[in-house]
């Protein structure tokens, strides 16, 4: 940043009087600019024994697979965001959301959140940022091709958990190296 969106004044980067952090503040209005995480909210969309996948048509990870999800807009609810991400990247209907995964990836201050879904029928295609949607079984799951640890952990989770049909609230934080959450297969 190196100009106000208050005054249009140019900012320097210091940490604020009873504050811990560096931040960007103007030198003319003196407004303090916060940083603070992105939110991605997306679906675990489960229709009998199977999970929908998408393969990802942009970067980063273009071409591996990926569940439904993305960023958060202003004005919606995480709950939203998911089943809007899922509609957009997979033209798939969901209900039942449960909240699922909440994963803090502080290296890129980010916060995901997976919801628990049903898919609602079998009419889903290939959205805008997709080029191809599937439902996979647990044996037919491209784990060499997934795209993110966060997709990868929530697929793991979700197979172990259905062996006793009880699925809690995961909360990860990832910190540290992805293999320390999850075994790779």
């Amino acid at each position: 940043m190196n100009y106000c969106s208050q005054c249009g004044s140019p900012v320097k980067f210091e940490i604020p009087e009873d504050d811990n952090r560096p931040r960007h503040i103007c030198t003319q209005c003196h407004h303090v600019h916060y940083s603070n995480p992105k939110l991605v909210a997306g679906c675990l969309p489960v229709f009998e024994d199977k999970i929908l996948l998408c393969k990802r048509a942009i970067e980063p990870r273009n071409g591996y697979w990926t569940l439904p999800a993305g960023y958060m807009e202003n004005g919606e609810s995480t709950r939203h965001a998911a089943q809007r991400e899922t509609l957009e990247e997979a033209n798939a209907r969901v209900s039942d959301l449960q909240l699922y995964t909440l994963t803090s990836l502080t290296p890129v201050s980010h916060v995901q959140l997976i919801y628990l879904a049903q898919l609602e029928d079998l009419n889903f295609s290939a959205g805008d940022e997709t080029t191809d949607v599937r439902l996979f079984t647990e044996q037919d799951i491209p784990w060499d091709k997934l795209a993110f640890q966060t997709i990868r952990n929530a697929l793991h989770f979700y197979f172990e958990d259905r062996k006793s049909g009880i699925f809690p609230t995961r909360h990860i934080d990832l910190d540290m190296p992805p293999g320390r959450y999850v075994e790779q297969p």
